[in-house]
């Protein structure tokens, strides 16, 4: 069966990239079916969705899946908002940030946003490309391929920008594309935070989903969002629930 969504095919033009050493799996290869948001389907905010639902992901105006012969540990995953069951853990964690502010913006970046993301950059992703951006090439990240890209930012009470989660929003939910936060709150658990708060926006705006890209079992990377209960992965017969014995929620 085809991964690219029908219909699809005749407005995009799809690539198959070279093979790359997986960045997630020792002694692995990687590949990636691609296309790129330019003109009309950069603006086309229903292509980005299907592809979104199809498990694609966004990175700038490339929109990719993994096509690994070898291999399908990425597995795509998303959170069904009604179904959402925080942990305990999570509670913690929500209520421990419960004095940080939510704000909603665009893509039109500041000095501020663009000097917390350079500090997790350096913190998090020293020896990354990401950790040598200028601010020229964070606006080019938000803004090529941008299709109704909003960023969801966290405020302490001081008034500092610990955090913020570049998002897509798709008719039935949000994709989340890219989270940056302060490394120095590390009791925080902020990466956390910002996910909880996307499901929370989801559930206020009566939408489905918070869409997470790729979870593999095998990676610690990825190991965070098995934390977010019920899981659904996109499998050969479509989006169903992640089996409970098949994720374990990290100690």
């Amino acid at each position: 069966m085809s991964i690219i969504p029908p219909g699809l095919s005749r407005l995009l033009q799809f690539y198959l990239s070279g093979p790359l050493p997986c960045p997630y799996l020792p002694d692995h290869v990687e590949r990636k079916l691609f296309t790129r948001l330019t003109g009309d389907a950069a603006t086309d905010s229903e292509i980005n969705a299907t592809l979104t639902r199809a498990g694609f992901r966004r990175s700038h105006d490339i929109v990719y899946r993994p096509a690994c012969p070898a291999c399908n540990a990425c597995v795509p995953v998303r959170i069904p908002a009604c179904a959402f069951t925080p942990s305990r853990s999570l509670r913690r964690i929500a209520t421990h940030n419960r004095d940080l502010t939510l704000e909603i913006v665009g893509t039109d970046i500041t000095d501020e946003q663009f000097s917390l993301f350079m500090a997790y950059q350096t913190e998090r992703h020293p020896d990354s490309d990401m950790a040598r951006m200028s601010r020229l090439d964070f606006i080019n990240m938000l803004r090529e391929g941008e299709s109704d890209t909003h960023i969801y930012q966290l405020r302490a009470a001081t008034g500092e920008l610990v955090g913020g989660i570049i998002t897509d929003h798709v008719n039935d939910g949000f994709s989340a594309v890219y989270s940056f936060f302060s490394p120095q709150e590390k009791r925080r658990s902020l990466g956390v935070q910002l996910i909880l708060t996307l499901i929370e926006e989801v559930q206020r705006n009566n939408l489905s989903y918070v869409y997470l890209g790729y979870w593999i079992a095998a990676s610690r990377k990825m190991a965070y969002k098995a934390r977010f209960r019920p899981l659904q992965a996109l499998g050969p017969q479509g989006w169903d629930w992640l089996a409970e014995d098949k994720v374990r929620e990290p100690q």
